[in-house]
Parts: structure tokens; C-alpha cells; sequence
């Protein structure tokens, strides 16, 4: 199985100017906004001076890393983590609301910024589409950020494949550092799904091109390079970090790093412009970041650290997101992220709607618009999972049901009632049709949240737990798997990695994201399963162990019609069909 989008979601609600109209789509509706330049959003918004607006035409921008560097004084807002259920083809709508959740915070009078992934080609021209928002809680200009947007993907993968050059190069001219190139780990990447270059052969063709060896692309997104992009404090830190990156070993099994190459000042080089996060605004012109992104199912699923910081400097109240259910994303924020930033997340959000709860209740999703509260009562399972291995943090926790226009009172009722049962406040939200006003009730909640029941956050496990034991907590009490297996090579690997110091690192699960189990067709909240793990890979760099398990890939194929297919260049330049 190869890696997916981030969110694969049917549209909810509808929403238009006559009722008689047929219902805009997401890209016809961004193409329709008023953007103000955002030199503008930026100093009526945020107070930023313009002289620290770096413009990529008029309506985004870059902030300046001194000026970030300057808030370093100010007070921290709130932070809100907004996760999902396990998703579905039926939609959940985490980065809508996510937006939607900014937009409704800013209309009740509070200074509210929002902050997301960019997203990656791969989706793009993949399964997915596009990846924005979606309808009236939407991040723009859309296709800016969906294609190229500021350059910083680009940058990433260069970076990437510089230190991937400097290696066969190092080897060619005479391998002063005896790297064992059948010991090379360090792989190439491009931001494109491209299932032919996951296992490839290098420097064929003769002695001029150096030595042939196996190697391989990841996709972008999956690359150390972009982890370490989201987790670098400022350029010293991603600098530091480029270096420790280990790319594989000597013949007598030494390790060899990026800096052993020269690599990581050149890699910081190409690094230096995209590392200032990203200002755009929402359709309500709110200011947005919206910078790095990793995904969640092989990688730590999270937007820069600088980003979140510098927000919480500039706002009273920062919406953050982590990419796909909370299994996978919110653990990976807290165990990760939180832990390695100092951040302090206020309160958590987890989207769901009644169209996936159906879904993991075992209705087809040719059937989801039929009125189904067996199958609603049956799917809350998952739901309540997610609840419960939230509140092993001791955040706050919040649902947010993203409403379609198919949604019946009854269900609606029922899903209310069995969060009532867990004593967790269940809100309705519009805001894929309303905008912000959709979602002012959910902006009330969490306001009100965060101001009666104070976070006592704290990771899963502690830093000195034994590798092995990280991977088996994260296992068993957010999965719910009876334990974790793996072959004798598997569990040296992690011997190996504590004999060599990497012992106090978390743990970067990489695993299907459709479900709790490593089956993605095992929905609900399947028990009795045992989580594989296939490999162990460590990136020194951004400071975390990757546990692949079972079919997870690095490098995602097209399906058999690739959303490519239907975007097209009008000839006045406009783009359709991308989202």
C-alpha cells in the first residue's frame, strides 16, 4: 500500500447566492474572493510593519526571520490543536475546520491566526486534488498554495538531493571517508507521486558517471529534510540539524553524517529563504500561515515550528492542525512536535461527521445519505477511541461535527447524546457554508474551554523510556493493539540506535492512516491485532525514530485516474479542476 492524501472528503452542506444555482465548487469560490494585499492583512491584522512583509506578489508574503526573532519577549497565546477521526472516503473536513474555526474566532472579537501545511504535488495529481480548506473556510490564493506556492518544496527537495550529489560525488573522487555504498541510506526525493522511482539503479552508463548502486526517491514530503525543516528553531538550529543527518556507513560500520561531507552549510543555503513562514489570508481576510508539511502516515504530520511559535507571539489564540486521525497526527504533535518546541497545546478539537462515523459503522458510501442510526451508534466506536487516547494527555477535548446537508435530526440527536455519555461537549458546524459564521458556536465552546478547565499537557511516555517500549505504548494505548512485533533485525536495530546514544528520541510511527490496525480496511475500533514493525530508520537530523510498519510506502504511485486528469489551463490563464 502506497501513502495517501491528507484528507479525502465529499463536500458538506451547500451553500449559494439563488437557490436555483447549482453549488460552487471549492476552486470557484476562491477564485471569486476579495483578497486585500497582504502587506495590508498583515499590519491591520498582525501589527507586523511592512518592512518585514517579504511579497510573492500581492497576496503572500514571507515574515521576516528577524522580526520573528524580535517577538522572542512577548507573551504566548493559546493554542488549539484541531484532529480528526480515522478518515474515510466519506470526509471528515479537519483543515476546513481548522479555518473555519479562525474565521469564527476573529468574528466573536478575538485576535485569532490559523496554522497549516502547505500541501504537497503528490496529492495534488494524485487521489486528492487540491488541499485548502474547502468550500467557505477556505486559505488563498488556493492555487498558489497548491502549486509551487513560495518555492519552499522546491528548496527542500534541492536540499535533499544536494546532500545525495555530494555523496556519489564524494564516492567517485576517491571516497576519502571509505563510505560503503551497498550502506548508503540516504535517498533522493521529489514532491510528485512516482511508484517507477522507488527502487532505482544510480550511475549507469560507464566510469564517467560514477559507481552503480541501488537507491531510491521519496516522495518530498517524507524526506529528513522537510521534518527538519518543521522542527528547526531558526537557521542555526536547521543547520546544526542538517549536519547530524546520518546518510549511511563506513566498511566498518561507522556511521557517516552530513557534515562529514561538508553538506550542511550549502543544504542551509538553500534553506535560508523558505525557512520564513508563509502569510496568506482566509476567504474573511484572517492572516494564515501556512508553511512546511510533512505527512502524517510517514512522517510527523505537522506545520513548522517556526510558524506556531512566531503565532502564538503575534495572536491571542493560535489553530494549529496534525495531518489525518488523531492516532497518527495528534500523537505525533504532542509526542513530537510539543515535546521538542516546549509547546503547550490548550485545548483539542476532533472533527467528525455523521457520513464517516456511518462508514466505520459498515455502511457503503454509495448509501451514506440513507438515515442510519444503527450503523451511526455502531461507528461512534471510533470516536470514542480518539476521545479517550486524547484525554491521555490531559487536554481539553472538544467534537466538531462538520455538518452535510444529509444529516437527519435523529442522527444528529444520537451523536450528540453519546458524547454526552463521555461528558465531552459536542458542537454543530456550517462553516464549509457559512464561512466563519457557521462555526461561532464552536469558537464560543472553545473559548469558554480554555477558560474553565485549564491543560495539563504531557507527552504519552517519557524521554528515558526503552525504544522498544515507546513503540509499544504508542501501540497499545492509541491503537489499542494487544503488542508490536518485529524480526531479531528489527529489534537490534533498536539496541543499536540506544548503544548509540539515540535512546531518549521519540518515535515517528509510520502505518496506514484508514485505520487503528495496520489493515486499512479494519474500520471502527478493531481489537485482537498486533502492529508489525517492518524497519526501523533513524533521522538523526530531526531528532526522531521512524517505525515503518506493515505495507506503508515513502514513495506513492498515481491511482489508475489521477486527479491530473481533469485540470486544465483555460486560455486566460485561469486553472480548473484542481480542487
Amino acid at each position: 500500500m502506497s501513502v495517501q492524501p491528507r484528507e479525502s472528503a465529499e463536500k458538506p452542506g451547500t451553500r449559494t447566492t439563488d437557490q436555483h444555482q447549482k453549488p460552487k465548487s471549492d476552486i470557484e469560490i476562491s477564485q471569486a474572493a476579495k483578497m486585500r494585499p497582504i502587506v495590508e492583512v498583515a499590519a491591520e491584522k498582525l501589527d507586523i510593519p511592512a518592512e518585514y512583509v517579504l511579497p510573492y506578489g500581492h497576496y503572500k508574503a514571507k515574515i521576516s526571520l528577524d522580526y520573528i526573532a524580535s517577538l522572542a519577549g512577548r507573551p504566548d497565546g493559546k493554542l488549539i490543536l484541531v484532529t480528526a477521526i480515522t478518515p474515510t472516503p466519506a470526509g471528515e473536513g479537519k483543515t476546513t475546520t481548522t479555518v473555519g474555526l479562525g474565521d469564527a474566532l476573529n468574528q466573536i472579537g478575538k485576535k485569532a491566526l490559523v496554522c497549516v501545511r502547505e500541501p504537497s504535488l503528490g496529492p495534488c495529481f494524485g487521489m486528492k486534488g487540491g488541499a485548502a480548506g474547502g468550500g467557505y473556510a477556505q486559505v488563498v490564493p488556493m492555487e498558489d498554495i497548491n502549486l509551487h506556492f513560495t518555492g519552499d518544496f522546491h528548496a527542500i527537495g534541492a536540499a535533499n538531493n544536494l546532500l545525495a550529489a555530494l555523496i556519489d560525488n564524494h564516492v567517485y573522487w576517491g571516497n576519502k571517508l571509505d563510505i560503503d555504498t551497498r550502506r548508503v541510506t540516504w535517498r533522493r526525493a521529489v514532491d510528485m507521486n512516482d511508484r517507477a522511482l522507488r527502487e532505482i539503479v544510480t550511475a549507469l552508463g560507464g566510469a564517467a558517471n560514477g559507481f552503480p548502486r541501488e537507491a531510491g526517491f521519496d516522495i518530498t514530503v517524507a524526506s529528513e529534510v522537510m521534518a527538519i525543516f518543521c522542527l528547526a528553531k531558526d537557521l542555526a538550529d536547521l543547520q546544526r540539524r542538517l549536519g547530524n543527518i546520518q546518510i549511511g556507513q563506513t566498511r566498518d560500520k561507522k556511521a557517516v553524517k552530513a557534515s562529514d561531507l561538508s553538506a550542511a552549510g550549502p543544504m542551509a543555503a538553500l534553506l535560508k529563504d523558505a525557512l520564513a513562514p508563509n502569510l496568506v489570508q482566509t476567504l474573511e481576510n484572517n492572516p494564515a500561515f501556512v508553511h512546511g508539511g510533512p505527512f502524517a502516515n510517514i512522517a510527523h504530520g505537522c506545520n513548522s515550528v517556526i510558524a506556531t511559535t512566531a503565532a502564538l507571539k503575534l495572536a491571542d489564540y493560535v489553530i494549529t492542525e496534525a495531518g489525518f486521525g488523531a492516532d497518527l497526527g495528534a500523537e505525533k504533535f504532542f509526542d513530537i512536535k510539543c515535546r521538542k518546541a516546549g509547546l503547550k497545546p490548550d485545548c483539542v478539537v476532533i472533527v467528525a461527521t455523521i457520513r464517516a462515523l456511518k462508514m466505520h459503522g459498515g455502511v457503503a458510501k454509495d448509501d451514506l445519505k440513507k438515515e442510519n442510526v444503527a450503523a451511526l451508534e455502531k461507528g461512534f466506536a471510533n470516536l470514542e477511541r480518539h476521545i479517550n487516547n486524547l484525554r491521555r494527555y490531559d487536554v481539553p477535548v472538544i467534537v466538531s461535527i462538520n455538518r452535510f446537508s444529509t444529516d437527519t435530526e435523529a442522527e444528529l440527536a444520537l451523536l450528540k447524546r453519546l458524547c454526552a455519555t463521555m461528558s465531552v461537549e459536542c458542537v454543530l458546524a456550517d462553516h464549509w457554508a457559512q464561512g466563519g459564521a457557521g462555526a461561532e458556536e464552536l469558537a464560543r465552546t472553545v473559548v469558554r474551554t480554555i477558560e474553565t478547565k485549564p491543560s495539563d499537557f504531557h507527552p504519552l511516555y517519557p524521554d528515558d523510556m526503552k525504544l522498544w517500549d515507546k513503540t509499544r505504548t504508542i501501540a497499545r494505548e492509541i491503537y489499542g493493539a494487544d503488542d508490536i512485533t518485529a524480526d531479531k533485525s528489527v529489534r537490534d536495530r533498536f539496541a543499536e540506535l540506544e548503544k548509540e546514544g539515540f535512546g531518549n528520541l521519540p518515535i515517528c510511527v509510520a502505518k496506514t492512516q484508514y485505520s487503528f490496525s495496520t489493515n486499512p480496511d479494519a474500520k471502527g475500533a478493531p481489537t485482537g491485532f498486533t502492529i508489525p514493525i517492518r524497519e526501523v530508520r533513524l533521522s538523526a537530523g530531526a531528532e526522531f525514530v521512524v517505525a515503518i510498519c506493515g505495507d506503508i510506502m515513502t514513495m506513492p504511485g498515481l491511482p489508475k485516474v489521477p486527479a491530473a486528469n481533469s485540470i486544465e489551463l483555460a486560455p486566460d490563464g485561469r486553472i480548473t479542476g484542481l480542487f
